[in-house]
């Protein structure tokens, strides 16, 4: 067999593995927990910007933009922007794989309701910011999704990244507004749904809570749908994400 090959088939068998193992998922959840107790995933950049992530959580969407080489990837949430450089910087990679690199081919679009303008004035002066565009407003506003939706009706491969508000409410009209652009075989990444599995209560100055919170929001969406699955073999070989149950892969 090739050597490749079998190292896949292997990393597969241990991936299906950990999907089973119950002792360590639950070490596992127990640690996340923990490092966010102490602000854990506010401790590393991307590029030299901020970016609120558990580093595995990051190499996820490095695997995900690789393999599915998208043209354009759609990102509710901005804050520092270390996530709009990430995927910004896997865009240029790509181009320049594709051996036609073109300035200007692929995109990042993120959208945020308050981009600080200390926020703006760095990540516009970065050496990415020729792939990413800004927009203020609302990621459910109407005029915001047209935008959108325009922006996304130029490109052959789209994907997604919600990450703003976290209630149920606005991470559900999210999936209903982006989630129709993603590309067959793409994916629609809904992050924070680790907040259904911390304790009711956990963050006593946001709206979101047990039940009211993206995981709440994907469980329903989900509902009687076929074309789109959520694929648990990513939150199984991370362990520790912020997205248990958010990678949601398109495949029809």
């Amino acid at each position: 067999m090739d050597a490749i090959k079998k190292f896949r088939e292997e990393r597969t068998q241990c991936i299906e593995s950990l999907e089973k193992d119950s002792n360590f998922s639950a070490l596992s959840d127990s640690w996340t927990k923990e490092a966010c107790d102490r602000n854990y995933q506010y401790n590393f950049d991307w590029l030299g910007r901020p970016i609120i992530q558990f580093p595995s959580d990051i190499v996820a969407m490095q695997e995900l933009i690789w393999s599915v080489k998208p043209d354009l990837i759609i990102e509710t949430g901005i804050a520092h922007g270390g996530s709009l450089i990430l995927s910004a910087s896997m865009m240029a990679l790509l181009d320049i794989k594709s051996g036609t690199y073109e300035p200007q081919k692929r995109k990042v679009v993120g959208i945020d309701i308050d981009i600080r303008e200390h926020n703006r004035r760095v990540i516009e002066t970065h050496p990415m910011f020729y792939l990413i565009d800004m927009i203020e407003g609302s990621s459910i506003e109407p005029s915001v999704i047209e935008q959108v939706i325009k922006i996304a009706s130029e490109h052959r491969s789209v994907m997604i990244f919600l990450d703003s508000m976290h209630t149920h409410d606005h991470v559900f009209s999210e999936l209903n507004a982006y989630a129709p652009l993603v590309s067959k075989g793409s994916y629609c990444v809904v992050f924070d749904t680790v907040v259904e599995r911390f304790p009711k209560g956990y963050y006593p100055d946001r709206p979101w809570d047990v039940g009211n919170n993206p995981q709440s929001a994907v469980d329903s969406w989900m509902e009687g749908r076929d074309d789109f699955i959520v694929d648990t073999s990513i939150s199984s070989k991370l362990q520790v994400t912020s997205n248990p149950g958010g990678y949601l892969k398109r495949i029809g």
